[in-house]
Parts: structure tokens; C-alpha cells; sequence
């Protein structure tokens, strides 16, 4: 004996009570995928709009994590303003000069206080000496007060200056090691933190390990293979305990760390940009600018940054510092990719290129959460045996069972109770199910004795008396039902007005719902679907959901489906024959041999040929009933014309009510022959 356990939990919110199974799942899924013929196509569509669960709770989809995605952008782009990277430069450049100006000012100060309090023998010593440091000091004080415009122009001059006060000159340093790292982020974190406060014999090995990626590159691009090995065995201290282990993931790094530089100096103004590249350009020696300005040039060559660099429209006013700037940059790139993997998502149905750890860190816990529920929908229709499990994600024969009996589901619902029923039949006799009627023994009967009846009989006629004396005329048994046996074809019009006009979708899935109805409750029936437009083709069970309607090619050749489902009723010995037709249009192409001729509006020999046909099919005893889906008198006229020759039925329909004619029409007609 199997038992079922059960696991209690605190509620914590977390827990989804009303989440979706595979099940519920496939059903909403069922009309997309009727529609469209695409399991792929229809689950796109749901993880782009998301989905309702049980409790009616909406599931976000995938746009509105790109828009939520978008406002972030938007939300930082509104707030902040990139030209306020120099104007911090400037300010931090004007309060090295203030430091300096204050303490050449309290220098002097301290100085002549120490020669007031001095009067021993060495005071005109020391008065010498303050003299000279007080023509150092005005010196100082000229260069500061003729300091060139411009931020590079006043770096280039500082950086030549001799500061008198050392707080002026360590946050000059600072402001230079910056500078130098901001350079450096074209190199990678690594690299930004090594390059502070580096000596000329450590920026000489900067440049050595520039030479050589710069070698490798154009080995690279010259389709030679780089000495990637080599390049880390002299260099790879530079990049850290993790450096990368090949050379595209090498390029890779590379490339974003650069963009991030270009996309920050891209969203300048034109004068802020030109300050900005004249005060990196003062931060790094010259031969070391030609060497990182080369390898920029190779990059750009062999990896365009188009797709990582881009100019950010940044209108608001708050200010930013340098290092805020770069690390905004990196936010708006990953923003960037993950907008791109969301958009390859929305666009192919495949959730892989999506990082859950990046998407939660932009957007959030709930985003994450998002993402798992859409990876979970995605996955549950595999595990349950509707999908196949490979990238094509085709109906399997339980995925196409499962939109049948949905749809067979939605057909009845519309239909009174009184209109539904199994197959009563006029004669009774053997070889179907036991009724709970009776009757007398006649010969020839199964013999099958309703004992409780037998005795009865037996006692009205002879009286109370024991034993009880049976004799023939006292046996009753129980009546049996015939069931007939009905091969069906049903055609199924896939000419172009049928997608057009909003007729396949109906169509096909009452195609569906009745091969459900056929499989469940009859199973002994045959059921031949044939697609027609300009020529008839089967349609296997398998390939029912995904086949989709022709629209490229004109034409209703009803003349070649008859043609069809005459041969396929053929094989089908005994019991009732049927064609089952759904159309909205009068035919407009025949065969001729092997070839179909397409007229429009219809020729004389079309309707000709396809009347002929109509004839065959009445005299081998095949019953043939019409659904019209639309009433244009050119269509009523022919199907009047094809009723009168076979005396089957037409039926004025629509796509909303079509399943009811339909399916009604096919029950009743199946009536099960009771006889006395």
C-alpha cells in the first residue's frame, strides 16, 4: 500500500498555494498553439505577458521586467549629469591650490613668528633664510596666480610645480593616481589598483606588458595564434589571483573595461569630453598614452564596441565623482546586456542567456523570483510529457490528446443536456454492452438470464410450489445494444481565407474535439483528418495542432479532398461512411491529372468536376455534410447543388457556434438501432 505524506511549514509569504501545474499550463496554452501551429511561438507569448495563477494573482512576463529594466535606466539617466565629473576634477584641482596657497601663507607665518622670537647670535642667519623662503613663497604664489586655463593645461603645470605644503602635494598624488586609474580601467580592476602610486621602473613594466598584448592583437588579427601562455607567465601577476585562463576571455574583460571608459567620455558634452581627455592625457607618461592609445585602435579593429559603447543621455543634475562615474557606466552596461538577453528571451522563447544572479542585483529580489516561475512554466510541460525534450519543443501524442480534450471540453459546454447522449440504437441483439432492460428468450439470443426474472415468471405461472418448475416460455434475458461503426472523414479548408477572415483556429480545434470524442467514447470509429487549398493532403493525429492554414497559395480544392477521403473510406468495410466538411468558400481550383488549376471567381468546370466527385461519393454509399462558415450566395448555391445530388445536410454556421453543428451533427447521426 502506497501512502502519500504530507509536510507543514510556517508561512513565511513565500510559499505558492495557487501556482500553476502542467495540466492547467497546456490549456491556456491550447488556443495559441491551435492558432499559430507553434508550441514554441505560444509559450513566447506567455513569458512575455506573464500569466494569471489560480488565485488570479498576475505572474509578471518578460516585458515588464524590460520595463522595469527601462525605468531604472531612465530613473538614472534623469538624476544624474556626466559633465559633473570635471566639474569634480576642477574642484579637487582648486583645492590643491587653496591647500597649497594656505600653507605657503602659514609657512611663512611660523617663520617669521620663529625669527621674532629669536635673539640670539644666529637671528641674521635665520632672517637670510626666511628672506629666501619668502622669495620662494612669492615665486609660488606667481606660478599658482598664472596657472593656465583648462584642467589638462593646469595639470601639465602642476605637475612640474614644487609644492611647498605636503597636504597640497599628497592630494595632488592622489588626484594623479586617479587620474592614472581611470586610464587603467582599459586594463582591468587589477590593474587600476596596481597602477596608484607606481614608480617609473613599475610603469615601465606596464609598458612592456602593453607592447606585448598590443603583439598579441595584431597576431591575433594577422591569423597567426597569440603566445597566450607565454603572456601570462610574464605578466599574469599583473591581473590579480584570477586571471583570465584564455585569450578571448582576456579580449573579453578588456573590451567591457573599455567601453565603460568610452561610454563615460561618449555622454560628455564636447567641451567637457576635450577637458577630460586633456587631463587623462597629462596623468600617464607619453610613451605609455601611445601604447594604451594603440591598443585601443587594435581593439576597436578586431572587437567593435558598437553594441557595449553607446552615448547615455544623462539629464538631471546631480554630480558625480570619477569613480561614481565608471561604476555608473558598468550599472548601465550590464542594464544593457541584460536588456539584450531579455529581448533574445522574448524573441526565441529560450531563458539560458539570462543570468538570474545579474537580474536579481539590478532589479531585485522579486525580478529573480520572476525569472524562476518563467523557468519553472518553461520547464513543467517537458517534465510532463507534453514537449519534447529537445529545442524544437513539438507536441508530443499527450500534448496533442491533453488540446483535444480541452477542446472537446469548451465544444460541450454550450450544448443542453438533452442534446448529448450515447448512440440509441433501433435493433437489439448481441455484440455491444449489456442494457438493464429484459426480455423473453427468443432463439438466437445470447443467452444471458436474468435468474431473478426467470423465477418469477416461473412462480405467476405454476403457482407457489417447491421446487419451482422452469420451463421455456419463463426465461427472460438481458438486452443487448449494437454499436454501429462509422468511418469519418473530416476536411479541413486551409485556403487563405480561412487564416483571413478568423476561421482556423475554430476549425481546427473542433478538428480536435473530435477526434477526443471519437478516442474516449468511441473507439472502434476511424477518423481521417484531409487539409485542402489548392491540393488535399492527410493530416496525421500528430501533426494536427501544429499544421496551420496556406497562405501562399491560392485555392479550395474540394475536387481532390473528396478524391482523398474516397480512397481512405475505401479500406473501411461495413458500418456508416461519412465526410464531414468545413469551408468557408465555394471551391476555386479541381484536379486535372496531377495538376490542381486555380480560378477565381470559380470556372463552370471547377463546379463540374467537383459535383462529379460528389456523385462517386453518393453512389459507393458515402454520406457527405457541409459546415459553411460563411452564407455568400455563390457558396449556398453550390452546397444546395451538393446536398440535393448526395441528400446530406448543410449547416450555416460560425466560428463561435461551429463545434456545436458540428459535433452534434456527428453524435445524432450515430444513433444506436434498438429493435423489439
Amino acid at each position: 500500500m502506497l501512502y502519500r505524506s504530507y509536510r507543514y511549514s510556517q508561512w513565511d509569504g513565500t510559499q505558492r498555494i495557487f501556482e500553476l501545474d502542467a495540466d492547467e499550463l497546456m490549456d491556456r496554452l491550447s488556443d495559441d498553439i491551435l492558432n499559430q501551429g507553434d508550441v514554441m511561438q505560444a509559450l513566447r507569448d506567455l513569458l512575455r505577458q506573464g500569466v494569471q495563477d489560480r488565485d488570479g494573482q498576475q505572474m509578471p512576463g518578460l516585458r515588464e521586467l524590460m520595463d522595469q529594466l527601462k525605468n531604472q535606466r531612465r530613473q538614472q539617466l534623469q538624476q544624474h549629469n556626466m559633465d559633473s565629473v570635471v566639474d569634480d576634477l576642477k574642484e579637487r584641482l582648486e583645492d590643491i591650490v587653496n591647500t597649497e596657497r594656505q600653507g605657503i601663507k602659514d609657512r611663512l607665518a611660523d617663520a617669521l613668528e620663529q625669527l621674532e622670537a629669536n635673539h640670539g647670535e644666529d637671528r641674521a642667519q635665520q632672517e637670510s633664510l626666511y628672506q629666501l623662503l619668502q622669495q620662494r613663497a612669492e615665486q609660488h604664489q606667481e606660478r599658482l596666480d598664472n596657472l593656465p586655463e583648462g584642467l589638462g593645461a593646469q595639470l601639465k603645470e602642476l605637475m612640474d610645480y614644487d609644492f611647498m605644503d605636503p597636504e597640497a602635494q599628497q592630494k595632488f598624488q592622489e588626484l594623479l593616481d586617479m587620474l592614472k586609474s581611470q586610464m587603467a580601467q582599459n586594463m582591468g580592476q587589477q590593474m587600476t589598483d596596481q597602477i596608484k602610486g607606481m614608480s617609473e621602473d613599475d610603469l615601465a613594466a606596464t609598458r612592456d606588458m602593453m607592447r606585448a598584448l598590443n603583439e598579441m592583437l595584431r597576431d591575433k588579427m594577422s591569423g597567426n595564434e597569440p603566445d597566450f601562455e607565454g603572456f601570462v607567465q610574464e605578466f599574469g601577476q599583473m591581473f590579480g589571483d584570477n586571471p583570465p585562463q584564455s585569450f578571448d576571455e582576456l579580449m573579453q574583460n578588456l573590451q567591457q573595461q573599455l567601453a565603460q571608459m568610452q561610454s563615460m567620455m561618449d555622454s560628455m558634452s564636447p567641451e567637457a569630453r576635450r577637458e577630460m581627455e586633456d587631463a587623462l592625457a597629462q596623468a600617464l607618461d607619453p610613451e605609455t598614452q601611445r601604447e594604451m592609445a594603440q591598443f585601443a585602435a587594435l581593439m576597436e579593429q578586431m572587437m567593435p564596441m558598437d553594441d557595449l559603447r553607446r552615448q547615455y543621455p544623462f539629464l538631471g543634475d546631480d554630480s558625480l565623482t570619477m569613480d561614481q562615474a565608471m561604476e555608473m557606466m558598468r550599472g548601465l552596461q550590464e542594464l544593457d546586456q541584460l536588456e539584450q538577453s531579455l529581448q533574445n528571451a522574448m524573441r526565441t522563447g529560450d531563458l539560458s542567456d539570462i543570468d538570474p544572479e545579474k537580474l536579481a542585483e539590478l532589479l531585485g529580489d522579486e525580478a529573480r523570483r520572476t525569472y524562476d516561475e518563467l523557468e519553472r512554466l518553461r520547464k513543467l510541460l517537458r517534465d510532463a510529457g507534453y514537449v519534447t525534450n529537445d529545442d524544437k519543443m513539438d507536441l508530443t501524442a499527450r500534448g496533442i490528446r491533453r488540446i483535444g480534450q480541452k477542446a472537446l471540453k469548451e465544444v460541450f459546454v454550450h450544448l443542453k443536456k438533452d442534446r448529448m447522449g450515447n448512440h440509441a440504437m433501433d435493433a437489439r441483439g448481441a455484440n455491444g454492452d449489456t442494457l438493464g432492460e429484459t426480455k423473453i428468450y427468443e432463439f438466437g439470443d445470447p443467452f444471458q438470464v436474468d435468474l431473478q426474472a426467470t423465477v418469477k415468471n416461473a412462480v405467476i405461472r405454476g403457482g407457489p410450489q417447491l421446487p419451482v418448475r422452469l420451463s421455456p416460455e419463463d426465461f427472460e434475458v438481458y438486452r443487448n445494444e449494437h454499436m454501429t461503426k462509422s468511418a469519418t472523414v473530416l476536411l479541413l479548408d486551409q485556403s487563405r481565407s480561412m487564416g483571413l477572415f478568423n476561421n482556423w483556429q475554430a476549425a481546427k480545434k473542433v478538428t480536435l474535439a473530435l477526434m477526443a470524442l471519437i478516442r474516449t467514447q468511441y473507439p472502434r470509429d476511424s477518423l481521417h483528418v484531409v487539409g485542402f487549398s489548392d491540393y488535399a493532403r492527410e493530416i496525421k493525429e500528430e501533426d494536427l495542432a501544429k499544421c496551420n492554414w496556406n497562405s501562399w497559395v491560392s485555392g479550395t480544392n474540394l475536387h481532390h479532398a473528396l478524391m482523398l477521403s474516397r480512397k481512405l473510406l475505401s479500406r473501411e468495410k461495413g458500418g456508416t461512411r461519412q465526410i464531414l466538411v468545413i469551408t468557408d468558400g465555394e471551391p476555386t481550383a479541381h484536379l486535372e491529372g496531377d495538376r490542381a488549376f486555380f480560378a477565381y471567381p470559380p470556372s463552370h468546370r471547377t463546379e463540374l468536376e467537383t459535383l462529379k466527385e460528389v456523385r462517386r461519393c453518393t453512389q459507393e454509399d458515402i454520406l457527405i455534410n457541409t459546415f459553411m462558415l460563411e452564407n455568400n450566395y455563390q457558396l449556398v448555391n453550390f452546397v444546395d447543388r451538393m446536398t440535393r445530388i448526395n441528400s446530406g445536410r448543410a449547416f450555416y454556421s460560425s466560428a463561435a457556434n461551429l463545434g456545436e453543428y458540428l459535433l452534434v451533427d456527428y453524435v445524432t447521426n450515430r444513433r444506436k438501432r434498438v429493435s423489439a
